[in-house]
Order: structure tokens, then C-alpha cells, then sequence
């Protein structure tokens, strides 16, 4: 078939044409916002799940649907090694600019922006790399004492304070947010707290791996009560086939039963592989309907499509320990797996892995989901590994 017809966008990021089975989620976040935006007690909400379930696509399309609603965003990536500051100063200074804007909150805006100064100035030599441009002098004891706690929470407080009397709300988009070190973290909880309690609008819309919810808790221990933690997993059959089957539809291209039975059990209900399978299926499928035959060609292409990319720019990142720690991870299966046996594989006691472990953990690559057990971040990464290192090889040193 045609493949400059063809609708199933597989890409980090990308928007699916359908956004299958997470219409209850969109909503719950919907009315949080509205909530918050009238000085409503509502939670701010962290989604957690592995690569690959959409959790980015969710964050920019919440964003989109908050934008609609007339509320005040920004919208931040936190890639490992830099700092909270960094990421936050020159996002909020866009978007307190634009709150000054309305003439209502100009003034309380502008307090704000001085505050941004202040907060800027204060903490650039702790955090070397923050880099914004300023647009007023700092306002002596806003926001500049140079202790994140203290000054992100006083930043918040001027930001929410200008949004309140703009009669919007302001709401900080965040993924990647499990590379954040715990103790910015905490500041930041500290900063949606005292939001909260002073009944400021002010909104954490996030999105993170797994040990997300761990590290938020560890940070300050009433994270769990401040925050919802949706948990965002693979689609259920009948949202892989609507993925399937609605972009199809719109071309007049249909599935048939088996086909996408085929897909299903291939992709397990992951969105990224769902657009994968969609797409490479399409482009070796000769008519309509989809046949099971054309599942079955498109899938060699597929997997090596994935493995080029999903996978590989990920592997790409290890260290030969690393990899070797993975590849006895999936010696074991799926997952999860104790430490123990990981080390058994290895012939190595567990504490002189410890240091690999947490690497890995780090670069989120795995995660523990309860206490000395280990998973895969990455769904189906087992088998990729037995891909790229096959044998025995890897035992050896």
C-alpha cells in the first residue's frame, strides 16, 4: 500500500493518529486543573510506567488540552546532569511574561519576575548552569537567600499570586522527571506544598520511570499524599486494536481479526511498538484488508527497526559491565529478577554489583519494584539483549 498514506507515526514523542485508552486519564487531569485554577483542593499528578507506554505523548497532549482551557504552561525535559534551576528559570520567565500581559496581574507578574532575578542571581553559584535572561533587578529579600528550598517556594508563591489574580492557573509540565537529584526534588515538593496550602494555582503535571514514586518519597515522605501516581502501562486489547484500526479506517484500510491478533501478542499492548508494527505492516501489506501473511513479513522489519533505534540508542550508553549486568538479567527472563540470582549468573556476590546496579538505576535503564528485585525499564529489552549478545561470550571477562 501506499506508505506516504501511511498514518502510524512510531518516534519518541510522536502523537499517535489515535490516542487509544486514556480518555479516563485526560479527564482526571482536566478537572484537577479547573479545580486548582479556582482555588480548589486538587492533586497534582506524576505519571510513572516504562519506555514506550506514551507517557511523553500524555504530558504534551494534557499540556495542549490545558492550553485550550486557557491556563498558563510551561513546559520542561529534564535530561540527566542538569539542574532543576536551569530547566525551570528561563521556562517560568516565558511564562510569567506572558502573564504580564493581563493588566490585572501585571504588577503581581512583574514582583515575580524581579523575584526571578533575585532567585537567578542567588543560586548561580551553586547551580553554574543556569542561564536566563533577566528582564528587572531583583527585589531584596524575594527569593534570593541562595537555598533552593526557601527560594523556589517564594518563586512559586509570586508566580501562583500573579496567575491567581490573572484568573488562570499556572501549570509546570515535567518529563523525564526521575532525573531530577532527590534533593531538588524535594524543594520542589516543598514549593507545590506550601502552593497547595495556601490554595495558590499552581499545578505539577509530571511524568517519570518507575522509581519515580520511590525517589518523590524519599525526598520528602508526604510526597505520596501530595501527588496521584497513575501508573501508565501497556494498552488493553481493545485500545491496541482501536490504535490499529481508526487510523486505518480514515484510509479506508482494514484489519483483518488475525492480523491483528498478530500484532497484539507481538507488541504485548505497548504504544510505541503498537505504532511500530502498525507502520512496518502497512508498508509490506499489498491491499486491503491487512492480512496475517503481512503481520508476519512486517514483523523481521519491525524488530530490526527497533533494535536500531528504541533499543540500540539505549545500549549504546552502557559500559561492558553494564551490558553484561543486563544480558544476565536477561538470561533470567523478563522480569523480575532478584539480585541474587542476576549475581549467580554472574558468578559475583551481590554486594560487589551494588555499584553497576545503581548505574543503571540511575541512567533508567532498570528498576528495583520492591526491595531487592530487578526490572527492565525498557519492555522487551530481554530479548534484544539476547539479539545483540548472543552465546555465552558474555560470561567471560
Amino acid at each position: 500500500m501506499d506508505p506516504i498514506a501511511n498514518p502510524f507515526a512510531p518516534g519518541a514523542g510522536t502523537p499517535p493518529p489515535e490516542l487509544a485508552g486514556r480518555d479516563e486519564l485526560m479527564e482526571q487531569v482536566r478537572i484537577a486543573l479547573q479545580r486548582i485554577r479556582l482555588g480548589k483542593p486538587a492533586k497534582s499528578l506524576l505519571m510513572v510506567g516504562l519506555r514506550g507506554v506514551g507517557k511523553t505523548v500524555l504530558l504534551d497532549r494534557m499540556r495542549d488540552v490545558a492550553e485550550r482551557d486557557h491556563l498558563q504552561t510551561l513546559r520542561i525535559e529534564a535530561p540527566e546532569n542538569r539542574s532543576l534551576p536551569a530547566m525551570l528559570a528561563p521556562q517560568l520567565r516565558v511564562a510569567l511574561i506572558q502573564l504580564s500581559l493581563n493588566e490585572k496581574a501585571k504588577h503581581l507578574a512583574h514582583r515575580a519576575l524581579r523575584g526571578l532575578a533575585g532567585f537567578a542571581g542567588a543560586l548561580k553559584l551553586k547551580f553554574q548552569d543556569i542561564e536566563v535572561g533577566l528582564d528587572f533587578e531583583p527585589e531584596p529579600g524575594l527569593a534570593d537567600n541562595g537555598d533552593l528550598e526557601h527560594d523556589l517556594q517564594a518563586l512559586l508563591e509570586a508566580a501562583g499570586s500573579a496567575a491567581r489574580e490573572a484568573g488562570t492557573a499556572l501549570v509546570l509540565f515535567i518529563d523525564e522527571l526521575q532525573y531530577v537529584e532527590e534533593e531538588q526534588l524535594a524543594s520542589l515538593i516543598t514549593a507545590m506544598h506550601r502552593a497547595s496550602q495556601r490554595q495558590l494555582p499552581i499545578a505539577l503535571v509530571g511524568a517519570g520511570l518507575p522509581q519515580l514514586r520511590g525517589r518523590m518519597g524519599r525526598a520528602k515522605s508526604y510526597a505520596e499524599r501530595l501527588f496521584d501516581f497513575p501508573e501508565i502501562g501497556p494498552l488493553n486489547a481493545e485500545a491496541a486494536r482501536r490504535a490499529l484500526i481508526v487510523p486505518a479506517n480514515e484510509q479506508n484500510v482494514a484489519f483483518r481479526e488475525e492480523a491483528l491478533m498478530k500484532i497484539q501478542q507481538a507488541t504485548k499492548g505497548y504504544p510505541y511498538f503498537v505504532q511500530e508494527w502498525g507502520k512496518h505492516t502497512w508498508d509490506v501489506a499489498d491491499d486491503s484488508p491487512i492480512e496475517a501473511s503481512d503481520v508476519d513479513r512486517a514483523s523481521m522489519v519491525a524488530i530490526a527497526a527497533l533494535d536500531e533505534s528504541f533499543f540500540r540508542v539505549r545500549f549504546d550508553r552502557l559500559t561492558p559491565a553494564e551490558k553484561r549486568y543486563l544480558r544476565a538479567m536477561a538470561e533470567l527472563g523478563p522480569g523480575p529478577h532478584r539480585s541474587g540470582d542476576i549475581a549467580e549468573q554472574l558468578q559475583r556476590k551481590v554486594t560487589s554489583l551494588a555499584p553497576v546496579r545503581g548505574t543503571l538505576i540511575n541512567k533508567g535503564m532498570i528498576w528495583s519494584p520492591n526491595h531487592g528485585d530487578t526490572a527492565f525499564t525498557v519492555p522487551l529489552f530481554d530479548a534484544f539483549m539476547h539479539r545483540i549478545m548472543p552465546g555465552q561470550d558474555w560470561r567471560q571477562v
